[in-house]
């Protein structure tokens, strides 16, 4: 007879072990999963560290772009965040302080992710690409206590006034004279590992509904909001994640994924962590397919998730150099287009599953293993989610094509507790009894749900509604087109009518002749009023994390541009 659990480690552990145990049955682990929802619940000290006890396998493997590498087992790390932790403290460091993270992909990234949860402190992530503008706005809207950057990275700080602890990573920063190993107001981390305080002891219990991270997201449409997660909305709430990726214990896992993002602490953190596996990075200044290949067959990576650009650059290398494929490969960010999936499948045998969430949830839908796919879907709700479709005049659920959104009566234990510092941004977002994401998805008969676009992406034209990934998934079967986005552009006739901003793939050119190629493909495989209308090569706007910024090429069509093809001179 099972003993049934009592503390919420075991809470935890039963929950996790339920969905390993139905990895590849969805209909059992969406039927029969619930969340633990403890009181108290600290994933630093009552899981990683009780994971750790005396666990020498590798927790953390980091590959650097000239061979150096890093390897730290679970015991390894747990020991270095308790002096981590240790020592922020004596820095001033305590429970409810914002730290403003901003550091690349190091091993004291995950050190100082686990000491400031064991001090109950908050951590803003952020990612090293940030100017000070930025981490201006993020030390007065996050109310940062301590910032923990690297040392290259200091001087940015000399435009961000405040008063805040100042800790720099790496060695001596540049500029001023030296002080604790660095520059004069600086603390230098590696004081770290000069003394063993022993075994770390917190100074309080905490509560599951303490504030863990605040994130601002990436603002491809508007300002970046600021997302506040708990100590099990994203611990606890990427248990969804790990079942979505496949991953299970001894896995050597590699998320594509920049440090101060959301989909960071999902794949890099939470979710491998969760199932005892191996979190591997290989850091790179410049994307190489070929070497990351190499590297990944070196590491015997088993799960890979990286996002839609990653993908599109690996498909236009030779796949068959990888020798031995992940036994599980996602993707996750944007939606992936068919023809990319079709290319991994024909080169390493194994489906590309995406998975659709958001830095306020864990993964809410996604083709998980072992489950039927269909073409286009990204999958069905996760374990713990119900989702709901929002039909777009009433608002009422049960749309056949609506809002996605998460139905709050039945409130996944993996949503955040809402936008920091603004009430009236929450209520907006749970109105009505659901957190509604802005995201527009279709149903079909079997519960499958198909990704259309953001909310404010699609547009009309002659009447008819444009999914812009739809047309950019038609694109990308061409092999003239390594990347694409739609915008709506003005038009007399038709109100709007689509423009295609196309990145080319190697040794096409721009100009007349592949725009003339490019409108026959369209004419091809769409249907006539979803036809792409005009052209435009070029690079496309991203955000720091990857996202497209169609806000920009809106505002940009909508000024004109001499650079346009139209497809009726073409005819």
């Amino acid at each position: 007879m099972t003993t049934p659990p009592t503390t919420p480690t075991e809470h935890f552990r039963s929950a996790r072990d339920f969905l390993l145990q139905h990895r590849e049955d969805y209909t059992a682990a969406y039927e029969g999963f619930s969340w633990p929802r403890p009181e108290h619940f600290n994933w630093a000290l009552d899981w990683f560290d009780a994971v750790a006890r005396g666990n020498h396998r590798t927790a953390l493997h980091i590959v650097e772009e000239d061979g150096r590498e890093t390897k730290l087992s679970f015991a390894e790390l747990s020991a270095r965040s308790d002096r981590a932790a240790a020592w922020l403290r004596g820095l001033g460091v305590r429970a409810g302080d914002r730290i403003l993270v901003v550091l690349g992909n190091q091993a004291e990234l995950w050190e100082t992710a686990l000491a400031a949860m064991k001090l109950r402190a908050v951590v803003i992530p952020a990612t090293p690409l940030l100017g000070p503008a930025d981490l201006r706005d993020r030390v007065e809207r996050g109310r940062v206590r301590h910032v923990l950057v690297r040392a290259e990275d200091t001087a940015k700080f000399d435009e961000v006034p405040g008063d805040y602890t100042r800790i720099a990573v790496g060695g001596a920063p540049d500029g001023g004279p030296a002080q604790e190993g660095g520059r004069a107001g600086w603390h230098a981390y590696e004081d770290v590992h000069r003394h063993d305080p022993g075994p770390f002891t917190p100074d309080g219990p905490t509560r599951a509904g303490d504030p863990l991270m605040l994130y601002f997201t990436s603002g491809t449409t508007a300002r970046p909001k600021l997302v506040e997660h708990t100590h099990v909305s994203y611990p606890v709430g990427h248990l969804a994640t790990m079942y979505w990726i496949g991953l299970k214990p001894g896995d050597v896992h590699l998320n594509i994924s920049s440090p101060g993002w959301a989909k960071h602490a999902w794949s890099n953190l939470f979710a491998p962590w969760n199932a005892e596996a191996t979190v591997f990075v290989h850091n790179y200044t410049r994307f190489d397919a070929g070497r990351l290949m190499a590297e990944m067959d070196r590491a015997g990576v088993t799960t890979f998730c990286a996002p839609p650009t990653v993908w599109r650059m690996l498909v236009q290398a030779d796949l068959s150099r990888l020798r031995t494929p992940p036994r599980e490969v996602v993707a996750a960010g944007e939606p992936l287009n068919p023809e990319v999936i079709e290319q991994v499948r024909r080169a390493w045998g194994v489906t590309v599953r995406d998975g659709f969430g958001q830095t306020e949830t864990a993964v809410q839908v996604s083709n998980s293993p072992g489950q039927p796919l269909k073409t286009g879907s990204m999958g069905r709700p996760s374990p713990g989610y119900r989702v709901e479709l929002l039909d777009p005049v009433t608002g009422a659920p049960g749309a056949a094509e609506g809002e996605i959104a998460l139905d709050l009566s039945a409130r996944p234990v993996g949503l955040m507790t809402g936008y920091h510092g603004d009430p009236d941004r929450t209520a907006e977002a749970m109105a009505g009894g659901y957190y509604r994401t802005g995201d527009i998805g279709s149903r079909d008969a079997d519960g499958y749900i198909t990704y259309v676009g953001r909310s404010d992406d699609v547009f009309k034209a002659s009447d008819y509604k444009i999914s812009p990934f739809e047309l950019e998934s038609a694109l990308l079967e061409h092999e003239a087109v390594a990347e694409a986005a739609v915008v709506p552009a003005p038009d007399d006739l038709r109100l709007a009518v689509p423009k295609a901003y196309v990145v080319l793939a190697q040794g096409w050119e721009p100009g007349p002749d592949t725009a003339k190629v490019l409108f026959e493909h369209a004419r091809t495989v769409l249907a006539p009023y979803k036809r792409v209308r005009r052209l435009e090569f070029g690079a496309l706007p991203k955000t720091v994390s990857g996202k497209i910024r169609r806000i920009e090429l809106r505002e940009a069509t909508a000024a004109g541009s001499d650079a346009e093809y139209r497809e009726e001179d073409f005819r």
